[in-house]
């Protein structure tokens, strides 16, 4: 098969030097006609497959050039995601810092903002750690709120840092009461990172959702009037001597980011007017 193909170009060969041959000794065109027509395919096919290799080499560079741009794209659009996710993270921050620059302005009580820098689970947030210690006159059973109302208090100091009990912990508990009806009672948290509001059964008329709940102040170690959160259902139990109301809390517990200790509770007026619950 080899061999026949050699034979094969080498015979086109011959015959091209021949009909030159020809050409070149004669005045008539018709060898040159016969050559051009010889040729013509070839020169039509090597025509035809340089024009290809052009062509698939500038379709393979704009190729490679689209791939590199879609590559730089991809990178730039993931950048500007992580620009403006940092960008609404400044902006999300200087709101809740205004807010509580705001609240401390505003309060008749000396207050010390601080940051959240560890949270406790237990399949619910327990308790927080605040970046305030001893060393910034911290001491035990402190009021900790936020702009929307109470957080807790504080249950243990060590120098640098302090731990907020929260109002859900189940060891923790409130005295407070009902705006508006002033239903009294005690606030407990509960087990699921919830709060129930206890209250006797005869203090309970005109008791409805929505209401909101606020601590009392009594005992002096919680200002009066922080807003704790608002009755979602009420557990009417019949003829028992208390009944109880499920709460749902002014403040997300499990968002929370800074914070202020309220550093002297005593002799504190109603703080209702102060607050706005909605405020995170």
């Amino acid at each position: 098969m080899k061999t026949r193909g050699l034979v094969l170009l080498a015979g086109t060969v011959l015959l091209c030097l021949v009909l030159l041959t020809v050409q070149a000794r004669s005045q008539s065109s018709a060898p040159a006609d016969a050559l051009a027509a010889l040729t013509a395919p070839i020169q039509t096919a090597v025509a035809r497959t340089g024009h290809f290799a052009v062509g698939a080499w500038s379709t393979y560079r704009e190729w490679r050039n689209v791939r590199a741009e879609n590559v730089r794209l991809r990178d730039e659009i993931q950048r500007l995601r992580t620009a403006t996710l940092q960008v609404d993270e400044t902006v999300d921050e200087n709101r809740r810092l205004r807010l509580l620059l705001s609240l401390q302005e505003r309060l008749p009580l000396a207050t010390l903002a601080s940051e959240i820098i560890a949270r406790e689970w237990g399949g619910w947030v327990r308790s927080l750690t605040i970046g305030r210690g001893r060393h910034d006159g911290v001491t035990r059973l402190m009021a900790v709120i936020t702009p929307a109302g109470l957080v807790g208090r504080v249950v243990e100091v060590r120098h640098a840092t302090a731990i907020v009990q929260l109002l859900t912990d189940p060891a923790s508990t409130v005295g407070a009461h009902v705006v508006g009806t002033r239903t009294a009672g005690i606030l407990e948290g509960q087990a699921r990172g919830t709060m129930r509001f206890k209250f006797m059964a005869r203090d309970g008329a005109g008791l409805k959702v929505g209401d909101l709940v606020v601590a009392s102040g009594v005992g002096g170690l919680i200002p009066r009037g922080l807003p704790i959160g608002r009755i979602q259902s009420i557990d009417d139990r019949g003829s028992a001597l208390f009944h109880f109301a499920a709460l749902s809390p002014v403040v997300d517990l499990s968002r929370l980011e800074d914070v202020l200790v309220v550093m002297n509770q005593g002799g504190a007026p109603d703080l209702t007017a102060f607050f706005r619950p909605g405020d995170k």
